[in-house]
């Protein structure tokens, strides 16, 4: 039995799911009634069939013709009619119940510390919030209803057959068997061959969106045979997935269909003979109820066995879904202090931090800085000054020591108070598949188009951005790929500015930009920095040399601290890091 349920059927996996209909109670029972009515209308069929036979052509009864007709055309209008909703609110009640979870799993995933995202794939992230959503809505629309609805009709017809002919009726439940067994083992067979489609999928969605996210990469370095042949693999074990289900419903059914076959067949010899011997009533009407109910009792065994692997693979989804929902992965959000500005103090206490729980990054960073006061943080790459970043929006939880704004422990303030007062710009900008005014206000109400322009005019972007084509409302499509990486650098900036930070972050938004895009910046820089705590991890030497406070940083430890003139008096690690990497631009 596979680990990913834990059994063939979990009730408890699937009481939490129907939990999500409550709110929708009375198109839950709307839907049940439509079950009973479909049930009732289809065993009444057969019935009105038998009669018309034996008292309306046998007896050639003209009026009786005519009534029978007429009870049979009110019942299929009736079957049709419940069919039809059954269908509709089935399905819109799994729709209802898919559309929740899903607001619910987002609302859990845009609240997971960074740290989730570091280990898991965005491809099958995607895939949970998507296909497997839809899958569960398939529980729904057309398993637990269906399957529900199917055996209610087969009681009904049970019960129907012991009651017009007890022996026809013993014939048809001797092979009831053969067929539950084979059903059963078909279900067990299909629930393994499912999971292992689910897995296929995850797989695939992966690498797919890997690949397409990081198609310059694979083109730059001409890996696209590689890709090629990666993919033909993984897609070859999504299709030997699909087809091992194949192959199970190609053997299933038509063994169905023959035992089936076999009960009609049955069903007229011994009833023709119990006719043809005058053993029974001469009721040739029941035979033809009989064969209409055997399928009745039959076909629903074959759907059952279909709408049970639908079932299995909503429940196998829901499970992924729910193992997401009950994954704690969130920043402590505890704080009661709600600030609409800060004035921008910053202190870092004995610091220890590490992405991985026996790997340290920052080993005891202690700094301060004073409000209004711009320091630089520099040092090699992986000497943990991003991390110090991450740590201040408390993107991750330090191991130990304290960090303080306003002389009050991060901790204290709401993370959407905290978040707010701190403006980041990156150096490898995301950018929405959206118009750039979308971009920049990210849809904030309070800032309006005039606001953004204003801004945009303040730091000297404004002709840059009313050149593009549609100006402010120009799409820059996904992840901004219609702009070159200086100008995403702008909008980045100007994203920050109009935010109205108290706490400035710069991380290397510099590092990757044009000489007059970084003029722009650099313009903006001086402006935005005016009275405002602003902190730049930056590899350009015109910035660092304007800081108040340069933080040299080497394998997680602060080494030195002061002014640009102060360490370079000092000889030490920024003078060598002075004279290897910024020595060289200052001549240039």
């Amino acid at each position: 039995m596979s680990k990913e349920t834990g059994k063939a059927f979990d009730y408890k996996l699937f009481k939490r799911v129907m939990a999500h209909t409550s709110p929708y109670k009375t198109t839950f029972y709307g839907v049940a009634l439509a079950a009973i009515l479909l049930s009732t209308f289809a065993v009444i069929s057969p019935l009105i069939v038998g009669e018309i036979v034996d008292e309306a052509i046998k007896k050639s009864d003209l009026d009786k013709l005519l009534f029978l007709t007429t009870a049979m055309a009110a019942v299929l209008f009736g079957q049709v009619g419940s069919q039809l909703g059954f269908n509709y609110f089935a399905n819109w009640l799994g729709e209802s119940v898919i559309r929740d979870i899903r607001i619910i799993l987002f609302e859990k995933m845009i609240n997971f510390k960074m740290q989730y995202y570091d280990t898991s794939s965005i491809g099958v992230l995607v895939t949970r919030a998507v296909a497997d959503m839809q899958r569960i809505g398939e529980i729904f629309s057309q398993g637990f209803f269906v399957i529900v609805a199917d055996l209610l009709k087969m009681l009904v017809v049970a019960v129907v057959m012991l009651i017009i002919n007890w022996k026809l009726a013993l014939i048809v439940f001797a092979i009831l068997p053969l067929i539950l067994y084979a059903t059963r083992q078909f279900q067990k067979a299909m629930k393994k061959a499912f999971i292992d489609v689910r897995a296929q999928v995850s797989n695939l969605n992966s690498f797919v969106q890997e690949r397409i996210t990081g198609m310059k990469i694979v083109q730059l370095f001409t890996r696209e045979q590689i890709e090629s042949d990666k993919f033909r693999e993984i897609n070859e074990k999504h299709q030997n997935a699909w087809l091992k289900t194949v192959w199970y419903n190609s053997f299933f059914f038509p063994i169905a269909d023959i035992v089936s076959s076999i009960t009609v067949g049955l069903i007229v010899w011994y009833g023709g003979l119990q006719n043809v011997t005058n053993i029974a009533v001469d009721e040739y009407g029941t035979i033809f109820a009989f064969i209409l109910l055997s399928g009745m009792l039959f076909q629903p065994l074959r759907q059952i066995a279909d709408k049970f692997n639908t079932l299995q693979m909503g429940m196998v989804a829901a499970n992924r879904v729910f193992k997401i929902l009950d994954t704690e992965s969130n920043i402590p959000d505890t704080g009661q202090e709600e600030v609409d500005h800060m004035k921008g103090t910053i202190s870092f206490k004995n610091v220890h931090f590490g992405y991985l729980e026996d790997e340290e990054v920052l080993h005891g960073i202690s700094f301060d800085v004073k409000a209004g006061e711009t320091i630089a943080i520099v040092g090699a790459t992986g000497a943990g000054k991003s991390t110090i970043i991450n740590l201040l929006n408390r993107f991750y939880e330090i191991n130990a020591g304290s960090i303080y704004i306003d002389n009050r422990n991060i901790n204290e303030y709401k993370l959407t108070s905290l978040r707010k007062n701190i403006a980041v710009v990156l150096q490898d900008v995301f950018l929405f598949a959206d118009t750039i005014a979308n971009n920049i206000s990210l849809k904030d109400d309070s800032v309006g188009i005039e606001d953004i322009k204003n801004a945009a005019k303040e730091i000297g972007v404004h002709d840059f951005i009313s050149s593009l084509p549609g100006g402010y409302q120009y799409n820059v499509k996904e992840r901004g790929t219609m702009l070159s990486s200086g100008q995403r650098q702008l909008i980045a900036f100007l994203r920050a500015y109009v935010s109205n930070p108290s706490v400035l972050v710069l991380d290397e938004a510099t590092s990757s930009v044009d000489t007059y895009s970084e003029q722009l910046i650099q313009k903006a820089t001086d402006k935005i920095t005016e009275g405002r705590t602003s902190i730049i991890i930056a590899h350009r030497l015109a910035t660092v040399k304007k800081a108040d406070k340069i933080l040299v940083m080497d394998a997680g430890h602060i080494v030195e601290m002061g002014s640009h003139k102060e360490l370079l008096k000092k000889g030490g690690y920024y003078n060598s890091l002075y004279e290897a990497q910024f020595l060289a631009e200052e001549f240039a």
